[in-house]
């Protein structure tokens, strides 16, 4: 699928200057690409979102600013990047003040050698399917935390519409009724099954 579609110009900011969970049902098809100071970049199509808004007591942002979540809360289009349980970072763009949209997974197309070696695997289905997955796939850490989409180190853009399933988000254990998590129906490249 890496060469069966042009490269479109980023979304504008105001793309992302919306509730969050319009924008992670919108975000589910775009093209996610990071690049590294050496100008390699990896990339792929957004299979899997879930969205947090500020009155969500499930959202880091739920108790107001902190350190850790103070890029929540600053410009929409911008990454908010956080260490989940000390262990994986997670990517994050920010919507409306106080309101995320979590990159949960996506599907491989381009610098799948990059994204391998630094997930010591090569099965497709593998390399990105998970929040934590996707960030280590590339290269994401508390560097890109503040930092805009749309540059030549960071950048989401149109690329499919897909069918969208919607379910509960994953992981968390408040507000666990809401149906934020947004998928690309019938894609291989999920972190999790969507409910029947």
């Amino acid at each position: 699928m890496a060469d069966s579609f042009p490269i479109q110009p980023d979304f504008p900011v105001d793309f992302f200057a919306r509730p969050a969970p319009d924008v992670a049902r919108d975000l589910v098809g775009a093209r996610l690409a990071i690049a590294k100071a050496d100008g390699r970049q990896s990339a792929g199509l957004i299979t899997e979102t879930e969205a947090y808004r500020r009155d969500d007591p499930a959202s880091h942002s739920f108790r107001g600013p902190t350190p850790r979540n103070g890029a929540m809360f600053g410009p929409a289009g911008r990454a908010y990047v956080y260490l989940c349980y000390g262990i994986h970072w997670c990517l994050n763009v920010v919507c409306l003040p106080g309101e995320a949209v979590l990159l949960r997974a996506m599907e491989p197309v381009d610098g799948m050698d990059l994204m391998a070696a630094r997930r010591g695997l090569t099965s497709p289905g593998l390399l990105a399917t998970g929040p934590g997955r996707l960030a280590q796939a590339l290269a994401v850490d508390r560097s890109h935390d503040g930092q805009p989409f749309g540059t030549a180190h960071m950048s989401l853009s149109p690329a499919f519409s897909p069918e969208i399933i919607t379910g509960p988000r994953i992981g968390i254990r408040r507000a666990i009724d809401l149906p934020w998590r947004f998928g690309w129906a019938g894609s291989a490249f999920l972190s999790r099954p969507f409910p029947q």
